[in-house]
């Protein structure tokens, strides 16, 4: 029986919970996640939940930050002056924004929760939502995919 390795493209379907049972992320019925195992554009968590399994198996995983979403940083709450950005609705605490900057290698764009505002300043939180939080995955694990044969059926 084929066992999922790094480097396998693997199909999954998973829900994603806090600790408390709130669903953040469920992959649709019918449309499974396609992922290479072990890129780095997947959760470390998540890709290392799938190595070992076989098709059709089925595991819940705890996974802490440092295997999830990362660590909360402080460093990464701003007090920016009001007038420093422009927005279409007046900010209030609670409302997310995405934010557009410029940067040496082109438009980027940046999430960031609005924690407080006063006539003077607002102060954003620019942690990824699910920093420094547990999360649990319930994950099945469809099928094990050759390169070459998802390839062809992308054309």
């Amino acid at each position: 029986m084929r066992r999922a390795k790094v480097g396998d493209v693997v199909s999954i379907y998973c829900v994603g919970m806090l600790e408390n049972g709130e669903i953040f992320e469920e992959t649709p019925e019918g449309e499974p996640f396609f992922f290479e195992v072990g890129s780095p554009e997947i959760i470390p968590g998540l890709s290392e939940a799938v190595i070992g399994m076989a098709e059709g198996e089925e595991k819940e995983v705890l996974l802490t930050p440092d295997k999830a979403f990362g660590p909360r940083d402080e460093n990464l709450v701003r007090e920016i002056p009001r007038g420093a950005i422009s927005l279409e609705t007046e900010p209030r605490e609670g409302m997310m924004l995405n934010l557009i900057v410029d940067t040496p290698q082109g438009e980027m764009q940046f999430p960031a929760l609005v924690t407080a505002v006063d006539e003077n300043r607002i102060v954003l939180d620019l942690n990824p939502p699910l920093a420094g939080k547990n999360v649990i995955f319930r994950i099945k694990l469809l099928g094990i995919h050759d390169r070459d044969e998802l390839e062809l059926q992308s054309l």
